[in-house]
């Protein structure tokens, strides 16, 4: 009994001495403590943490008075490992800030003492920031690049810097003058709306210059002294990253311009008021890359000098404290030919609906021209349209055929209606008639007989439709493009009304201009083409995302299925042979016999009409797709006819120009 009585006392004995050595440790308290200060200094307020020597409240002033400069960044504050000495303590404090793109990390050491029951914080600057004396602030400063270039084909410069004028009202000019009037007077001039620009003119600060508009110098029609006569008004040279004219592949290239509100809240901190940046386009997919990163720098300076006293003192009276250099951003190689794509945009120029000629070369896939015409009111039509194809879709059809055993001299039955499961099938308006009834596979491709086709519905199943295009390039993934674009979508399964519609290039089939263009392309190479556009698309891998999305093909009204990896059983060279053969029967004595004068090689086409919408008559989508030597394009007009008149003059004047 004594002894378990013994032993029961040494337990106690025990555990009460590593209480009091714990409680006399204060460890847990002094961490506490230090926990507190890394959570208020990262709030950038310390007026809730006790100081030694020193009021929170002076001493919450003079951190903000610091950090002033970098506001509204705060940092991320953590506590390191803690020493412990005789009612003192150091603790490291590990910052981090996110400044632009970059990141400033440091570490400082706080001292803490025990006083009483509490642990006091001793006040130094020097712990807000290393070696930072007690009558300095921090500020900031910053240097951004040039934007890189975009370039075309042979490294010619489609975008680069030119010269601009921006024209506005400068308030501390206008002296006496009425801001509303000289507003209204500016904006009519440079055709602004006046009653908008006058309310910017009215909000905006009195040193405020207040832009109107910015103009290209050269070619521009308001002149300095049109500008002169307006009160307050004035014209600011610079310069802005531009494409040869303010159409110029616009919707391929995308814009560059000042960030918008919404692009700087999801840049991450990589974008700031003020900053440039790409809006749509390769301008925005690889803004990043073009943009490059800014230079900053941290620096400390003595609080409350006169700029007279800062230029007195040496560098300005800053001590730089961190500092990450400017990177400048890498220009953006493409393929695209200035030259044709101008020729493109020009043939386009009087196309009144949505439109578009793609042009590329089949033996390196390289992306020549996608121009979208002044009705596509900006969209990418070239690279993301998504419409049906109609009869160019007869090159997939005969492929597909001629893995039947069919050659371009098999007999098929062309009869001028034809019914499935209720639904009547008919040839184009001014379907000729000598060439109805039993006739070789090439008369009926060259004059686009539906029904011909249609009644090969039995003999090429959906399955063996998709597989035949996706041995055309389309519906199948292009990596190496480097571009957002919508390459083509077939369905693999389908039956009765819509496997016939299908076979004639409706139904739910969809392609691209650039599709199309792919597609003429591979009979040309005689293998499926793999276009690209961006020859350097991963230069700028390890600069900061694009700020918002890209532009992206607009969702069809039912989902498309994805497109494959690969494409299917490779074309050969006999099936592109054929094929070839029947798209220059198109020409030599089929609906586009009017390609026969384009001079030099031989011009292979295709023709096609696509029905689309509720009207009745349905409107008709026009398409021709030709091959030229080492040239494939495909012209696209929205609402448009029949490809033959419509789109057939289109492509024959770019043909014939481009040589």
């Amino acid at each position: 009994m004594g002894n378990i009585q013994k032993l029961s006392l040494g337990l106690v004995g025990l555990i009460l001495g590593a209480s009091l050595v714990a409680c006399g440790d204060g460890r847990s308290g002094a961490q506490d403590a230090a926990k507190q200060l890394a959570a208020a200094v990262a709030a950038l307020d310390v007026g809730a943490v006790p100081f030694e020597a020193k009021d929170s409240g002076a001493a919450n002033e003079q951190l903000k008075a610091v950090f002033k400069g970098l506001d509204p960044i705060k940092p991320a504050v953590e506590t390191g490992e803690m020493t412990l000495e005789a009612g003192t303590a150091t603790v490291p404090l590990n910052y981090s800030w996110k400044i632009g793109a970059t990141e400033w990390n440091y570490t400082t050491v706080a001292h803490l003492k025990k006083s009483g029951d509490k642990w006091l914080t001793a006040w130094n600057p020097g712990t807000l920031v290393p070696d930072l004396a007690e009558n300095e602030v921090l500020g900031t400063s910053t240097e951004a690049p040039q934007r890189a270039d975009i370039l075309g084909s042979g490294d010619a410069k489609l975008v680069r810097y030119r010269p601009v004028v921006h024209i506005g009202l400068d308030k501390p000019r206008m002296g006496s003058a009425d801001p509303a009037a000289s507003a209204a007077k500016l904006a009519q001039l440079v055709g602004a709306d006046p009653a908008a620009y006058t309310q910017q003119v009215r909000a905006a600060g009195p040193d405020a210059f207040v832009a109107a508009i910015t103009l290209r110098q050269d070619g521009r029609t308001v002149t300095d002294e049109q500008i002169a006569a307006v009160p307050g008004a004035r014209a600011i040279a610079d310069t802005l990253p531009l494409a040869p004219s303010r159409t110029f592949a616009r919707a391929l290239l995308g814009t560059v311009a000042e960030a918008s509100a919404e692009q700087i809240e999801k840049s991450g901190g990589s974008l700031q008021a003020g900053d440039v940046t790409g809006t749509g386009g390769l301008q925005q997919q690889y803004d990043a890359q073009l943009r490059g990163t800014d230079g900053v720098q941290v620096f400390a300076q003595t609080a409350g000098l006169t700029a007279e006293q800062r230029q007195a003192q040496l560098n300005g009276g800053r001590r730089v404290v961190f500092q990450e250099p400017m990177r400048p951003g890498t220009p953006l190689k493409t393929t695209v030919d200035p030259t044709l794509q101008q020729l493109a945009e020009d043939v386009l120029a009087k196309v009144g609906p949505a439109s578009a000629i793609v042009a590329l070369r089949p033996s390196t896939g390289a992306v020549l021209a996608a121009a979208s015409g002044p009705g596509s009111n900006g969209y990418d039509t070239a690279m993301l349209g998504q419409y049906a194809p109609g009869s160019i879709f007869k090159m997939v059809d005969s492929l597909a055929m001629f893995r039947t055993g069919m050659t371009p001299d098999s007999k098929v039955d062309c009869p001028a209606t034809l019914t499935v499961d209720g639904r009547t099938f008919k040839n184009a308006e001014g379907y000729p008639a000598a060439s109805l009834g039993s006739v070789s596979l090439r008369d009926a491709f060259a004059h686009s007989c539906n029904t011909a086709f249609i009644n090969a519905r039995d003999k090429v199943s959906q399955a063996q439709l998709e597989s035949a295009a996706t041995s055309l390039g389309v519906a199948v993934e292009a990596p190496g493009l480097g571009a957002d674009a919508f390459l083509g979508s077939v369905p693999g399964a389908a039956e009765g009304t819509e496997h016939a519609a299908s076979m004639i290039g409706q139904g739910k089939v969809l392609v691209s201009p650039l599709a199309a263009a792919i597609m003429a392309g591979s009979v040309a190479k005689g293998a499926p083409v793999t276009p690209q556009l961006v020859l350097n698309p991963h230069a700028g891998d390890a600069a900061t995302p694009a700020a918002g999305p890209t532009a992206s093909a607009a969702a069809p009204s039912s989902p498309t299925p994805a497109p494959a990896k690969t494409s299917g059983t490779p074309l050969t060279a006999a099936e592109a042979a054929s094929l070839a053969d029947m798209m220059r029967a198109v020409v030599t004595s089929g609906h586009a016999g009017f390609l026969a004068s384009v001079p030099g090689a031989p011009v292979g086409a295709k023709t096609g009409t696509a029905e689309f919408g509720k009207e009745d008559p349905p409107k008709t989508h026009a398409w021709i797709v030709a091959v030229h030597g080492d040239l494939a394009v495909a012209v696209f007009v929205e609402d448009g006819g029949l490809g033959a008149t419509t789109s057939g003059p289109l492509l024959k004047e770019f043909l014939t120009a481009a040589g």
